[in-house]
């Protein structure tokens, strides 16, 4: 499965920031890796530089083998509360989508 995090020109993108993200997405997915190709990560900040709520935006768009994509969003404070709520909505998401594949 790989794992791809991008980010806006306002979230500042280190390698150890894209470890932190792939260890959360991973975590999120492990039950369905193999069933997964690929997962992609947006991180973004909605208001640029000024400060407000729930201005920070995950955005993660799984391709699972032989499906549909699927794709979720979550809007936080922070964008660590916003890449955990994005990668909680991506595995219901995928639960849900293997689910009626069963």
């Amino acid at each position: 499965m790989d794992i791809q995090v991008n980010t806006d020109n306002h979230i500042k993108g280190s390698e150890k920031f894209s470890a932190y993200v792939n260890n959360v997405v991973e975590s999120a997915v492990s039950n369905f890796r193999d069933q997964i190709s690929h997962v992609g990560v947006h991180i973004s900040d909605q208001n640029s530089s000024k400060v407000g709520f729930n201005d920070k935006r995950c955005t993660m768009e799984a391709r699972i083998i032989g499906r549909k994509t699927t794709a979720v969003s979550h809007d936080a404070d922070s964008v660590d509360e916003a890449v955990m709520g994005a990668a909680e909505k991506i595995k219901h998401s995928i639960e849900s989508t293997l689910g009626k594949k069963r």
